[in-house]
């Protein structure tokens, strides 16, 4: 029997623009950071209507560079999720802090708002959620809570873009956001991520210590041909973002719009066919005006073994993916927090269930309804 078409999981949205752009900064021989990181930074933090960006090789530098600057350092504690990628906890290690977990809503599979204050101690400088799959936390049970203990708020906005929370932009409600422009993110620099925030006091060092802490970068000394001397004010990492990097960017802002409307309408397809399977739970988004990004689609299965579902789409030739496996469940994790089994029962029995089915802009009606139906041949044989 001949096998569907290959459906893939998820693939950069990539035409002639980024190619074109890409070249441009190849033939102009400014390939470092430089004047398209700037515009870029300029576009992003103008999208989300944000005072400052500062791009930075990655998500993961961008957490890590939040927490620095935001004070959090040895024997600190920052309240997250298990319920994530493991850069959230690496990042809050490098600082060395304890990522301290929480368990999550198992609807939305963000954290349980409700369990964060029993976790908080003396030690606990941060919170740091992590909006799954592009659908914003409860920021408002957040917020109160950071203001009533004198908390900084650090979004992991990996997913979140364009995430909204009652109309506010994810990347404009935390003190420092993190986001990320991996290869299969809603907007790809191929690696690289972003940091946003309102606030002066930390965009200034922030600027600084993602490239050595040098007060003027390659770009800034050579716009100002007789100025070669430079500083070093602050610590510094190797965290810069590329104009290779940036001019992709910025075309990927431009079309972030068309391509979250076909991400938008590809999940009210598969909201309305799978509501029809009583077997599968769709993802929840709350009644509160929320704008999901969409950039996963997370479906839980109520009946069979998940990884049974997950190999009868792959056989289909349906690629799929799982999200996640909680972070206390990893030997590290145990070996040096004492976190066990059991710990948190929420997040154990939703990575059970999860299977997260492709969604992309790439993707095509037909498509989606080839999932659908590989869907209805497993829960109706």
């Amino acid at each position: 029997m001949a096998k569907n078409p290959f459906v893939p999981f998820s693939r950069p949205w990539i035409d002639d623009t980024e190619i074109e752009a890409v070249s441009q900064v190849l033939a102009s021989k400014w390939i470092s950071t430089g004047n398209r990181v700037r515009e870029f930074e300029r576009s992003f933090a103008e999208y989300l209507g944000v005072k400052h960006a500062i791009a930075v090789s990655s998500c993961t530098a961008a957490l890590h560079l939040s927490l620095v600057v935001a004070g959090v350092s040895n024997d600190d504690e920052v309240i997250t999720t298990p319920y994530t990628f493991t850069a959230t906890a690496e990042a809050i290690r490098y600082v060395g802090a304890k990522p301290v977990f929480v368990d999550i809503h198992p609807d939305t599979l963000n954290i349980d708002t409700t369990k964060i204050e029993r976790a908080i101690t003396p030690r606990t400088k941060a919170i740091l959620p992590v909006h799954i799959a592009g659908i914003a936390c409860d920021m408002d049970a957040i917020q109160d809570i950071c203001r009533n203990h004198n908390l900084v708020l650090i979004d992991d906005a990996a997913h979140a873009i364009p995430t909204e929370y009652k109309g506010q932009s994810i990347g404009n409600i935390g003190d420092l956001s993190a986001f990320s422009f991996y290869a299969n993110k809603n907007l790809t620099t191929g690696e690289g991520g972003m940091i946003t925030t309102n606030s002066d006091a930390f965009a200034k060092p922030l600027r600084t210590m993602r490239l050595h802490g040098i007060d003027k970068d390659a770009w800034a000394r050579q716009s100002q041909r007789d100025i070669w001397r430079y500083d070093i004010t602050t610590e510094g990492y190797k965290y810069n973002m590329t104009d290779i990097q940036a001019a992709m960017g910025l075309c990927q802002l431009m079309k972030l719009n068309k391509q979250h409307e076909r991400r938008r309408n590809f999940a009210q397809i598969y909201q309305t066919e799978l509501a029809n399977f009583p077997q599968i739970s769709t993802p929840a988004v709350p009644d509160n005006p929320r704008e999901h990004s969409w950039h996963l689609y997370i479906i839980q299965l109520h009946t069979g073994n998940r990884d049974e579902v997950v190999a009868s789409l792959r056989e289909a030739n349906i690629e799929c993916s799982v999200h996640y496996i909680p972070l206390h469940l990893f030997e590290f994790y145990q070996e040096r927090y004492g976190y066990r089994v059991g710990d948190f029962p929420c997040a154990e029995a939703a990575f059970e269930r999860v299977v997260s089915l492709p969604l992309h802009p790439g993707l095509t009606e037909g498509d989606l309804h080839t999932v659908i139906a590989a869907i209805g041949k497993i829960f109706n044989a």
